[in-house]
């Protein structure tokens, strides 16, 4: 578990701008006289103050980090363990509410045992109020990162812990709902151990990073600079030169296939490194399931920031294919990109979604349908990109977007031309006649108006890696800052190209 503990004001100074700190907090109001606060309750107020330094388990306000205003609001762990009451949440929700209103984004260090327990049921339910105050900034479009310290339990962890847009924890933090004293106390036996720390959220994909202190402010930083990125009136960058589809090399269907699947043939992870500007890797769907097979994140390629969402061909292989927690890692991405009003970016790059009888007890079906649905449907502008192999419903299911891009070997079948040929002539032998037969190629589809711009591979993108890379983040640039400059497509016109 985590050791040297900071308090609020000691993580203040290792995060913020030195001298920019502007506490938000007035004195908290406590009914003495009424009967609420007991007299032995007093006391312990009063102790806590003199051993903490401050006045309550949380304290809010703004300051600058990396010269860039946002608000803050950090627990306070000496102060009656961080625990949770109404003075407490009455300074969290004004907090809240007030960088709603002057448009920062918010900061949240919780540290704490949860609700406390000196004033009862009253303490536990202001979690309503708390979770509406962050859900309304979200809503306006607003950042609020979380970052997790040891030890976050209970009704924190159940409320403004959990609700980050990005969420990480200080290594070794002990993190988790029930704490294990209070395990312990009603059922006899300790926790088991492992669980409730940081790096076990992060292994199941319920918070994106273990981080240390230290690095919090380049982690935020480099977040904020994406979140923060002008929306409007980024200039629409000039078109990449790439030659007229109609001109292309008429390159065999079966030929893409095989160069698709070629072992050095680039994957989203040298997209990133060849083409984005900034890149904050993301993990999980933040609700206890992870896949490697899919990439998510925020990137910004020149100066249009995105949320980004990529099959990555090096995390799915044989004996672990892209099950439908990568689809419901995507979902997450589009939820982001819904509240953020950030382009989204998917790329597809996949020989196929799992099929066994953990993918179909998981609903692999249904989160294709969701996926499709969600995509045709967000209020977010969208761009698809088809990078390499695109087979079966997992591809379809990051295929609808506002604009759609393909590398010139990339395709999309329904099932791999084996499995076509399987079914139509009862063997594998006829699968480069089943993909000719199939107009699978990115050139067919371009020709039906399912495609809309093709990069060119010269001869093939495992040949040129890093060229190609550029190149693509180039027409991504352009795609993104035009689509940033006209909005989003409705569902209709999204479904349209494929009638």
């Amino acid at each position: 578990m985590a050791s040297d503990r900071l308090g609020a004001r000691d993580l203040v100074d290792l995060v913020l701008d030195a001298g920019s700190w502007s506490s938000w907090d007035v004195p908290p109001e406590r009914d003495l006289e009424g009967g609420e606060v007991s007299e032995e309750y007093a006391a312990e107020l009063v102790a806590a103050a003199e051993r903490s330094g401050v006045d309550e388990s949380v304290i809010t306000g703004e300051g600058l980090m990396r010269g860039r205003r946002v608000a803050v609001v950090l627990g306070e762990f000496r102060f009656l363990a961080g625990s949770i009451g109404r003075a407490s949440a009455d300074r969290i929700v004004a907090a809240v509410e007030r960088s709603t209103a002057e448009g920062l984004p918010l900061l949240a260090a919780p540290v704490s045992g949860g609700t406390r327990m000196q004033e009862g049921t009253p303490a536990f339910v202001q979690m309503v109020r708390i979770s509406e105050a962050v859900a309304a900034h979200k809503h306006a479009g607003l950042p609020y990162l979380v970052y997790l310290r040891h030890p976050t339990t209970g009704g924190v962890m159940a409320s403004w812990g959990s609700l980050g847009q990005v969420t990480v924890a200080e290594p070794g933090a002990l993190v988790g709902f029930l704490g294990p004293r209070v395990y312990e106390a009603l059922y006899g036996r300790p926790f088991p151990p492992g669980v409730q720390t940081a790096e076990n959220l992060y292994a199941h994909g319920i918070i994106d990073a273990v981080v240390a202190p230290e690095q919090i402010a380049d982690i935020l930083d480099r977040a904020l600079t994406i979140l923060l990125a002008p929306r409007h009136g980024i200039p629409v960058t000039p078109e990449p030169p790439e030659p007229d589809p109609a001109s292309l090399a008429d390159v065999d269907a079966w030929d893409c296939v095989t160069s698709s699947r070629r072992p050095d043939r680039p994957g989203v992870r040298r997209l990133l490194k060849y083409a984005a500007a900034d890149v904050v890797p993301l993990n999980g769907t933040g609700q206890g399931e992870a896949d490697p097979g899919l990439l998510i994140g925020l990137a910004r390629f020149g100066r249009a920031p995105c949320v980004f969402l990529g099959q990555d061909r090096r995390g799915q292989t044989v004996d672990h294919p892209m099950g439908p927690e990568a689809l419901r890692e995507a979902r997450r991405g589009m939820r982001l990109a819904s509240e953020l009003g950030l382009p989204l970016v998917t790329v597809i790059d996949t020989p196929g979604a799992a099929l066994s009888p953990d993918a179909e007890n998981g609903g692999l079906a249904g989160e294709i349908a969701r996926c499709l649905s969600d995509l045709v449907t967000l209020d977010a502008p969208t761009l698809c990109l088809m990078l390499g192999e695109g087979n079966g419903g997992g591809a379809l299911a990051l295929l609808p977007a506002d604009r759609v891009i393909a590398a010139q070997h990339a395709w999309l079948s329904p099932l791999p031309p084996e499995g076509a040929s399987a079914i139509v002539h009862r063997d594998t032998d006829h699968a480069p006649q089943m993909a000719r037969a199939q107009h699978v190629r990115a050139l067919d589809l371009y020709r039906r108006g399912i495609v809309d711009r093709i990069v060119t591979e010269r001869p093939d993108a495992a040949d040129e890696a890093e060229a190609f890379c550029q190149r693509v983040g180039l027409v991504l640039e352009h795609e993104l800052s035009s689509l940033l400059a006209r909005g989003p497509g409705t569902p209709g016109e999204r479904a349209r190209r494929y009638a």
